[in-house]
C-alpha cells in the first residue's frame, strides 16, 4: 500500500486521522480595525568630514553594500568583480574611499563572499539602514494575541532584520490561499503535485495557516504578524482536501522547491514510515544549501516521524506559553529544537484567523526564525545556520539536550545576533580532477571527459569548460561529459573542470589535450585489466566486486565485463566496478575478462582471470 501522509494539527488520539475531529480550532473572525496614526517625521543626518552623500534608496529587488578596496586594488579589477554579479558602483564616501555598491538581491550573497575573500578588498559589509525600533502594528500582535512572538523574542530580532524578499520559504502542504489579505503580494507562483497542475491553492486550510505563521504580511495594520515579515512564500501542494497525500508528492515538492530557489522548506506533514526516496529528496535539497524544517508529530510518543526524522532535517517539537511540552507532542532523539505550538493565532480560510495547536505550527515558527537568520547573513551555509539555531535556543526542560525539547526552544533574537556578522565557517574548497583524458593526451572523434570531485561538506555542482567556454555542468560530484572534438580545430585545446560547494568555495583543474581528427588515424587499442579479484581467487560472500581499469592513447569510450563468455555489464568510465551476485552461480571455475573500446573502434582486452566458487 502507498504510505499516506497525515497533516498534524492538535491532539491526535487515534491512528486514523480525521480532520473534523483532529483540529479543535477556536475560530475568531477578525476585521481590519480603523486607526488614526499620528504622522511622525524622522530626520536622518549623514555627516561626513567634508560632504553629505545623498542617494535614492535601492529598489526593492536590490541590495546595497559598502566596499573598501585596498590601495593595491585596480579599478578595472574591482569593476569586473562587481559587474560580474550584475552590480554597479552607485556612490562613494570619498573621505573613506568606500564604494556604495548596488547589486541584485539574488546575487548579493555570491558577491559578498567574493569580495570578502579577495586579497585586495579590506572589507565588504551590508549598507544597513538607520531606522526606528520596529514593532508590528497588526491588531492581533499589538493586542497580545500572538504570545509566541514575545516568547521567542522576535521583536528584538526585528531590530536587526525583518527578513528579506530574496529569502524564499517553500511551504509543502495543502497549498496556500494567496488571496488572504494577510498574504497579499507574498505568495509566488507554486505547483500542485497532488493534482499535477500549476494551481497550488489551498483547499484544506492547513497550508495557509502554516504560511501565515512564517511570513504573513506584517506592519500593515491588519490581522497578524509573521515571524519573517519580508520573506516570500513558495506554495507547494502535496496534500489533498482531506489532508493526506503520497510520499512521492512530498519528495517531488522538495526537489521542485529547491530548483525554484527556496532557501527554506517547511514540512508540517509526515508519516511514520521511513523512505529512501524521501531521504534522497532531502539530500538533494541539503546539498544545494537549503534548510529543511519539519514538524516532529502529534502522536504523543517517540515513534520516528518522517521527514522530521530524516537526516539533514530540523525536527521541531511543541511548547506552550509556559515552555512546557503538551502531551500530544512527539519526543525522541530525532527532535532538534522546540517552538511554540499551542494556541497559535494564524490565518484561516479566505480572510479569517484562528488559534491552532500542533507541531505543524511549531515548525513554521522555527522556519520563520531561520528566514530571519538567512536574511541577516545570506552568505552563511545551511550547516552554519542550523548550527547557530541549535546553539542559540533557550535551554528548557532538563539541562542540555533532551528528547522533549531537543537543544531548546528557539530564540529569534539570539539566533539572529549569532549570525549577523559571521563570515561562513566553511572556507575549504573542493578538490577536483580529470579521470580522463590524461593531460597531454592526443584525442579525436567523440571523447568521454570524466571529472571527479570531493568536498568536506558536499559538492553542489561540477562544470566543464573547453577553451574557456562553459561546455556542460552536473549536480553530481562525479560526471562524464561526451565531447565531439570534430567541431573544434585540430591542435592544442584547454579543458578546465570546476567544482563548487554550498558555501560558494570553488576549485579548478586545467589540462591540455591535442586534437588530431584530420591527420593520423588512431590504430592503437586500449589497455584493459581486472584489478580484483585476482587469478585463482576463491570467492566468498554473496556479492563480489569486480574492479576493472582501462587506458588509451586517445580516450576510453566504454568497458565491457564478460563472465564465462557472456556480457555481464557495460560502463562509460575507464575505471569502474561491477557488483556480481554469486548467490545462484554454480560451484567451480568461472572466467572473467574485460574489453575496452576507444572512439576509433579499437578494442583491447584484459588477460582472463579464473576464479572459483
Amino acid at each position: 500500500m502507498l504510505d499516506v501522509i497525515y497533516m498534524k494539527y492538535i491532539v491526535v488520539p487515534h491512528a486514523d486521522l480525521d480532520i473534523e475531529n483532529e483540529s479543535k480550532k477556536t475560530m475568531k473572525k477578525i476585521h481590519p480595525i480603523k486607526s488614526t496614526l499620528t504622522a511622525a517625521c524622522f530626520a536622518i543626518i549623514a555627516i561626513c568630514l567634508n560632504s553629505v552623500v545623498e542617494a535614492a534608496p535601492p529598489a526593492k529587488n536590490e541590495v546595497q553594500l559598502l566596499v573598501k578596496p585596498k590601495v593595491s586594488m585596480q579599478e578595472a579589477a574591482l569593476h569586473a568583480l562587481v559587474s560580474a554579479q550584475g552590480g554597479r558602483e552607485q556612490n562613494r564616501l570619498a573621505a573613506l574611499d568606500v564604494r556604495v555598491i548596488r547589486v541584485p538581491a539574488h546575487a548579493s550573497a555570491k558577491l559578498m563572499t567574493a569580495l570578502r575573500r579577495h586579497k585586495d578588498i579590506e572589507y565588504a559589509e551590508p549598507d544597513h539602514l538607520a531606522k526606528a525600533v520596529l514593532s508590528a502594528n497588526d491588531p492581533n500582535y499589538t493586542g497580545g494575541g500572538q504570545w509566541s512572538l514575545a516568547k521567542i523574542e522576535a521583536p528584538a530580532a526585528w531590530d536587526t532584520t525583518v527578513g528579506a524578499s530574496s529569502v524564499i520559504v517553500a511551504v509543502i502542504d495543502s497549498g496556500v490561499s494567496a488571496s488572504h489579505p494577510d498574504l497579499s503580494g507574498k505568495v509566488l507562483p507554486g505547483y500542485d503535485f497532488f493534482n499535477g497542475d500549476a494551481d497550488a491553492t489551498d483547499d484544506n486550510g492547513h497550508g495557509t495557516a502554516v504560511a501565515g505563521i512564517t511570513a504573513a504580511a506584517t506592519n500593515n495594520a491588519i490581522g497578524m504578524a509573521g515571524v519573517s515579515w519580508n520573506s516570500m512564500i513558495l506554495p507547494v501542494k502535496a496534500l489533498g482536501a482531506d489532508g493526506s497525500g503520497s510520499y512521492s508528492a512530498m519528495a517531488n515538492g522538495i526537489t521542485w522547491a529547491t530548483d525554484k530557489g527556496a532557501r527554506i522548506i517547511n514540512l508540517s506533514l509526515g508519516g511514520t514510515s521511513s523512505s529512501r526516496a524521501l531521504q534522497d529528496a532531502v539530500n538533494y535539497a541539503w546539498r544545494r544549501n537549503v534548510i529543511l524544517v519539519a514538524a516532529a508529530g502529534n502522536n504523543g510518543n517517540s515513534t520516528l516521524f518522517y521527514p522530521a526524522a530524516c537526516n539533514n532535517v530540523v525536527a521541531v517539537s511543541a511548547t506552550d506559553s509556559a515552555d512546557m511540552r503538551p502531551t500530544w507532542s512527539n519526543f525522541g532523539s530525532y527532535v532538534d529544537v522546540s517552538a511554540p505550538g499551542v494556541g497559535i493565532l494564524t490565518l484561516s480560510g479566505a480572510s479569517s484567523y484562528a488559534n491552532w495547536n500542533g507541531t505543524s505550527f511549531s515548525s513554521p515558527v522555527a522556519s520563520g526564525v531561520v528566514a530571519l537568520m538567512t536574511a541577516a547573513n545570506p552568505s552563511l551555509s545551511n550547516v552554519g545556520v542550523v548550527d547557530a539555531l541549535l546553539k542559540n535556543s533557550d535551554d528548557i526542560g532538563s539541562a542540555g539536550y533532551d528528547v522533549y525539547y531537543g537543544n531548546g526552544r528557539v530564540n529569534a533574537r539570539r539566533a539572529v545576533a549569532a549570525v549577523a556578522n559571521v563570515v561562513p565557517s566553511d572556507s575549504t574548497p573542493p578538490s577536483v580532477a580529470f579521470s580522463s583524458p590524461a593531460n597531454g593526451a592526443v584525442v579525436a572523434g567523440t571523447v568521454n571527459v570524466s571529472v571527479s570531485s570531493a568536498d568536506n561538506v558536499g559538492v553542489t555542482k561540477v562544470e566543464l569548460y573547453i577553451g574557456g567556454i562553459l561546455y556542460g555542468q552536473s549536480n553530481t560530484a562525479t560526471a562524464t561529459f561526451s565531447w565531439d572534438t570534430t567541431s573544434y580545430l585540430d591542435g592544442s585545446q584547454t579543458l578546465e573542470a570546476r567544482a563548487y560547494d554550498a558555501a560558494n568555495n570553488v576549485a579548478s583543474r586545467t589540462i591540455t589535450v591535442n586534437l588530431k581528427n584530420a591527420s593520423v588515424a588512431d590504430t592503437i587499442a586500449p589497455l584493459a585489466a581486472i584489478t580484483s579479484p585476482s587469478n585463482d581467487t576463491k570467492l566468498k560472500g554473496k556479492i563480489v566486486k569486480v574492479n576493472v581499469t582501462a587506458s588509451d592513447n586517445v580516450g576510453v569510450t566504454k568497458v565491457e565485463l564478460y563472465i564465462d563468455g557472456r556480457l555481464f555489464g557495460t560502463s562509460a568510465s575507464a575505471t569502474t566496478s561491477f557488483s556480481w551476485n554469486i548467490g545462484r552461480v554454480t560451484a567451480g571455475a568461472h572466467t572473467l575478462q574485460v574489453y575496452a573500446f576507444d572512439a576509433a573502434g579499437n578494442i583491447g582486452s584484459s588477460n582472463p582471470v579464473t576464479v572459483y566458487k
